[in-house]
């Protein structure tokens, strides 16, 4: 039988991320005065996760400036964080928490912010030592580590998936001198989201810092001995020599206790824009949520500007005010002394129009049209051109193609008409 934890009722987030963290302010800031309780089942309290594979990863950050909030920060507004908190199951009937420990919690408005898992491989060998993926803080000291060994025996490391965790991954090693071979099944980098032209600058800009480049290769198996990962076994036989072996090939929304309450869940916790569940007293946001589109598909965003604006409003749903998420969504990436910014969705672009000189060394922008319209910009290097287009496209103005090519021409005038 479960314990009772004494608790009274009151709003119960899980998950003290990015998402969660947001929701249990704005409780606050919405003038909530019952309890808020935050659940995280890391042993640290709230911390940024964009820094873990760069500037944590790379030495340059300290845990101080790592922190999102500190405990002491959340207490004077009133917030109980619990640290190495898991919940094991909703109980909605009852409005109840059955946690791990053995303890249930009782919670009036339940905030699921219980963000994503990242894939794991499907190949023998995929659980060796020292084949690690990257989401904790945990993950990215266990990759520090590993790459240290590295430097001190002069082994290579490895990259599975040419995507934004890997690549950014495979940035810091090279700046730690370490030899790093990416492999990507498909034909070329970040295929999804990047224009053919900009997949290619990024396979230069990698391949210029000494990054060896493996497209349209499939990994078979992984190779070990007592000390863990020796290679990686390709499909045509080959074995490439590792010391770390780093998978970044997607993530997986961790939905599954909100299935297992009955919530609708595909490739995610479906939610509206205002992060609300089919239940009244349970709201979701961030990586864990799939948000259901006046079309009626479902949009899944890995992003911190999502999660912070998912849990502004799914704590506003929760206190019955309408605050919808629709802005344009962002993002970034580093690598090297490159900064991408990009703005929009550019799935289903089928024409592209670069402003600005890709191999000048200064910014330049990638504008994605569909049609005549324009859906999305990526900025390299250019932070004013990025925040003009999310403008651009939070108006739904389009400029032409010709327009967008024009460095001469001052697309902020188009805004004035509009």
């Amino acid at each position: 039988m479960s314990k009772p934890t004494g608790d009274a009722p009151g709003m119960v987030i899980v998950g003290a991320g990015q998402a969660g963290v947001q929701a249990a302010e704005a409780l606050r800031a919405g003038g909530y005065e019952g309890s808020v309780t935050l659940l995280g089942d890391e042993p640290y309290g709230p911390y940024h996760r964009p820094p873990l594979s760069k500037a944590w990863l790379a030495g340059e950050m300290d845990a101080a400036q790592l922190m999102m909030r500190a405990p002491d920060m959340l207490a004077r507004k009133n917030i109980d964080l619990r640290t190495r908190v898991s919940v094991a199951s909703i109980d909605r009937p009852q409005k109840l928490l059955h946690l791990k420990n053995g303890s249930v919690l009782p919670y009036d408005g339940l905030v699921l912010a219980t963000g994503s898992t990242p894939r794991s491989l499907n190949i023998p060998g995929a659980d060796t030592m020292g084949v690690l993926a990257l989401r904790s803080r945990d993950d990215a000291n266990a990759i520090s580590d590993r790459m240290t060994m590295c430097a001190e025996q002069s082994r290579p490391v490895v990259v599975i998936g040419g995507g934004f965790i890997g690549l950014e991954v495979a940035a810091t090693a090279r700046q730690k001198d370490l030899l790093v071979t990416v492999l990507e099944s498909a034909p070329r980098l970040l295929g999804r989201v990047l224009s053919p032209s900009l997949s290619d600058w990024y396979a230069r800009l990698h391949t210029g810092h000494g990054v060896t480049l493996m497209l349209n290769t499939q990994c078979i198996a992984i190779e070990h001995d007592e000390q863990g990962v020796t290679g990686v076994r390709l499909s045509d036989g080959s074995l490439l020599p590792a010391g770390l072996v780093v998978v970044g090939v997607g993530v997986l929304a961790n939905d599954a206790m909100a299935r297992k309450a009955g919530l609708p869940c595909d490739r995610g916790i479906i939610v509206d824009a205002c992060g609300r569940t089919d239940d009244p007293f349970i709201v979701a946001a961030g990586d864990c949520t799939a948000r259901r589109l006046s079309d009626g598909s479902l949009l899944r965003l890995e992003s911190v500007q999502n999660a912070t604006e998912q849990g502004k409003s799914a704590a506003s749903a929760l206190l019955g005010q309408e605050r919808p998420f629709t802005a344009t969504p962002w993002f970034w990436s580093d690598q090297f002394d490159k900064k991408l910014q990009m703005a929009g969705l550019s799935m289903g672009a089928d024409h592209w129009a670069v402003r600005g000189d890709m191999d000048a060394g200064t910014g330049f922008s990638v504008y994605h049209f569909a049609g005549d319209r324009l859906i999305a910009v990526d900025s390299i290097n250019s932070a004013r051109e990025h925040l003009q287009a999310r403008k651009l496209l939070d108006a739904g103005v389009s400029p032409t193609v010709a327009q967008a090519t024009d460095t001469g021409f001052d697309l902020a005038s188009l805004l004035k008409k509009a």
